[in-house]
């Protein structure tokens, strides 16, 4: 039997497979190890890694004191003012006599135990933990003058 001579198609498909599995598989293995890092350079990998950005959650430090309490003014400026300022989540705002009205009415002592416990969005006292119980009548005392 005599065998079939190749056709020029067949020649083509072969070179042109050569040339794709050349470009595929011989060109990028040429290339490995010539670049700047070395397969063994823990450290350039793990600085390759790291994330775009860091963040870290700290406890800020209380504010150095001279172990007496705070004024109400003070603790007004530095703790209710947030949101009794702006009247955010609901808190009646510093010197509105009609929504102060009916809280001065239920008297400071009532006042100062919904500092300390907390009320509606407020947290208790007022979301400082370090708040005592002479500090929040202060200031209480300080926003039901402004109120009156």
């Amino acid at each position: 039997m005599a065998e079939k001579p190749h056709s020029s198609k067949s020649i083509m498909y072969v070179v042109i497979a050569i040339t794709v599995l050349l470009l595929v598989v011989a060109l990028p293995l040429s290339k490995l190890g010539k670049g700047s890092v070395s397969v063994n350079d823990s450290e350039a990998a793990e600085s390759r890694i790291q994330p775009v950005a860091r963040f870290d959650l700290q406890r800020e430090a209380a504010p150095a004191g001279d172990g007496k309490p705070r004024d109400g003014e003070t603790v007004y400026k530095t703790v209710c003012a947030a949101c009794h300022s702006t009247g955010a989540a609901g808190a009646p705002k510093t010197g509105d006599k009609a929504a102060w009205a009916p809280r001065i009415a239920t008297g400071v002592p009532a006042l100062v135990k919904s500092v300390i416990g907390g009320k509606g969005a407020m947290p208790p006292k007022g979301g400082s933990a370090n708040l005592t119980e002479e500090e929040a009548k202060g200031a209480v005392d300080y926003l039901v003058g402004k109120a009156k």
